[in-house]
C-alpha cells in the first residue's frame, strides 16, 4: 500500500487534478489520497488558502465577506465545469463554506482554522466526485469520521497519540480514499489545523497509521535539488537523502516538506518518495533510514531568513549554576520559543524567530535580563539568515568547517556565528540576511562544483 499526497499546485486547476488522478489509477496500491487546497494556477494567481484567510479577515472585521466568498466558490466552479460535474458539487461546496462563515466568531483563532480547512475538505469532495464521475470507487473520508485527534492549537497543532490506532481503519476499507490535508480534531470535537503547509503532515502520519510501505509525497520538481534553484543556477538532483539529512534542510528552508512531516514516518520506518506531478516517471529523491555516501560528501546546502538573536554577556557566568535556567525563563514567560544556544565561557547567544520577536516584548526582554541576571552587556542583532551545510558522510572528514568559512570569506561574507550540532551531519552559519544567497551560491560552488 502506498499513502500519496499531492501539493497545492497539483490541485490547481482541472487540468492538474486529472494528472492526479492518471497518477493514482496508473498504481493499484495508491490506495489512500491526500489533497491540498488549489494552488496557484500561474505566477501571479492566488491560492485558495489565502483567499480563505482574507476571506475570514474580512468576516471577523466587516461582518460579511461576499466578494472574498464568491472568489473562493468561483475556483471550485471553475474546476467542477471544466470537469462537467454538474452544479451539485458547487452547491455542496458553496454550502460548506456559508455554514463555516455563520460559525462562531468569539474566538477568531478557531474561527480562521475552520475556514482555511475548508480549502483542502472541499478540495478532497472535488477529487473524489471526479473520479466517481469516471466510474472509480473513491471515497471522500472526513478526519472526524476516522478519528484523526490533534492538540488544541490553532493553527499549530499536534496529532495525539491514540489517533494511530483509529487510523488502522483506513487499511481495510474499499477503494480509493481521498483525505483532505492540513486538519484533524481535537477530542472534544473542534476543528484544528497544522501549520501552513501541513497536507505534508497528514500524509505521514496516515502512512504511519496504516503501517503503508511507502509515503510518495508529489509535488512540481522532479526531485529534491543540492540548493534552492531560485538561488543556484542548475544545481544537483539529488537521489536517496537520509530522514536526518531532510530534516536538516526541511528546517533550513527547503520548502519541499514540511519540517514536522518526517517523525510519523521516521518512527515508523517507512521511507519517502518526493515525485513530481508534472512527470510522474521521473524517479524523484528517495528519503530513508539510511543511504550510500562518500565521506566529506554535502548532500545539500539550504537557507532561511528572519531570525534574530539576543546577545548576553556576563564575566564568571560559567561559574554561575542555574544562569541558563532563568535565562530561558524569560523567554518562556514571553511565550518565545528559541533556536539555537551558541555559547563561551562568559557569553551566551540565543537564536529566535524574528517574525515572533516584537519591539514591545524586546524591550521588555531586556530589560528583565539586565535587572534579573545581573548582566554585563545585552544586545539584540536583527535581519539574520541561518545557511545550513548537511550531509552524512561529514561526521568522518576533516576540513568540511576549513573549506565552508574559506569560501565565505572569498566571498567577502561576515559570520555572525557558527553552529554544528552533536550528530556533526549539520554545520549551520549566521549571517545578515542580504548576505544569504551570496552565502548559499559560494558554499554550493566549493562543495560541488569544485570538486
Amino acid at each position: 500500500m502506498k499513502v500519496s499526497k499531492f501539493g497545492g499546485t497539483s490541485l490547481a486547476s482541472a487540468e492538474q487534478i486529472k494528472k492526479v488522478c492518471d497518477i493514482v489509477l496508473a498504481d493499484p496500491d495508491r490506495r489512500i489520497v491526500v489533497v491540498s487546497a488549489p494552488g496557484k494556477r500561474y505566477k501571479d494567481d492566488i491560492k485558495v488558502t489565502d483567499l480563505l484567510i482574507a476571506c475570514a479577515e474580512k468576516y471577523l472585521s466587516c461582518g460579511s465577506a461576499e466578494d472574498e466568498l464568491n472568489a473562493v466558490v468561483e475556483r471550485y466552479r471553475q474546476i467542477a465545469q471544466d470537469f462537467n460535474l454538474g452544479n451539485d458539487i458547487v452547491t455542496i461546496i458553496e454550502e460548506d463554506l456559508r455554514g463555516r462563515l455563520a460559525g462562531d466568531t468569539s474566538n477568531p483563532g478557531r474561527f480562521t482554522d475552520s475556514l482555511k480547512a475548508s480549502g483542502e475538505d472541499n478540495s478532497a469532495k472535488l477529487v473524489a466526485t471526479y473520479l466517481t464521475s469516471l466510474g472509480v470507487e473513491a471515497h471522500y473520508v472526513n478526519p472526524k469520521e476516522v478519528g484523526l485527534l490533534l492538540s488544541d492549537e490553532y493553527g499549530n497543532a499536534q496529532v495525539l497519540p491514540e489517533s494511530y490506532e483509529n487510523l488502522k481503519a483506513l487499511r481495510s476499507m474499499s477503494g480509493i480514499i481521498i483525505f483532505p490535508g492540513f486538519f484533524g480534531y481535537t477530542p472534544s470535537g473542534i476543528l484544528v489545523t497544522f501549520p501552513r503547509g501541513g497536507s505534508d503532515i497528514t500524509g505521514s502520519i496516515l502512512t504511519a497509521a496504516v503501517k503503508a510501505d511507502l509515503y510518495e509525497n508529489f509535488t512540481d520538481v522532479d526531485s529534491v535539488f543540492a540548493a534552492n534553484p531560485n538561488v543556484v543556477q542548475n544545481p544537483q538532483a539529488i537521489a536517496e537523502l537520509t530522514y536526518r539529512e531532510m530534516r536538516e534542510l526541511s528546517y533550513a528552508g527547503f520548502s519541499v516538506l514540511h519540517e514536522e512531516t518526517l517523525a510519523p514516518v521516521y518512527r515508523a520506518g517507512i521511507p519517502v518518495c518526493i515525485k513530481n506531478t508534472n512527470n510522474p516517471a521521473a524517479p524523484g529523491t528517495l528519503i530513508s533510514t539510511s543511504r550510500q555516501y562518500k565521506t566529506g560528501l554535502v548532500a545539500g546546502i539550504a537557507s532561511d531568513k528572519g531570525f534574530c538573536s539576543i546577545y548576553v554577556s556576563k564575566y564568571l557566568m560559567n561559574r554561575e549554576v542555574g544562569f541558563g535556567r532563568k535565562l530561558l525563563q524569560i523567554l518562556e514567560d514571553e511565550g518565545l520559543s528559541y533556536e539555537h544556544t551558541p555559547s563561551g565561557i562568559d557569553n551566551i547567544s540565543i537564536i529566535l524567530r524574528e517574525a515572533q520577536f516584537t519591539s514591545d516584548m524586546e524591550n521588555r526582554v531586556v530589560q528583565r535580563i539586565k535587572d534579573e541576571l545581573e548582566v554585563d552587556d545585552v544586545a539584540i542583532e536583527r535581519n539574520l539568515a541561518l545557511i545550513i551545510i548537511v550531509g552524512e558522510g561529514m561526521s568522518k572528514s576533516v576540513g568540511i568547517a576549513a573549506r565552508a568559512t574559506s569560501a565565505l570569506a572569498k566571498a567577502n561574507v561576515n559570520l555572525e556565528m557558527i553552529n554544528q550540532g552533536s550528530s556533526e551531519i549539520s554545520m549551520m552559519f549566521g549571517v545578515r540576511a542580504d548576505d544569504a544567497d551570496n552565502s548559499v551560491r559560494a558554499l554550493y560552488e566549493e562543495f560541488f562544483r569544485n570538486v
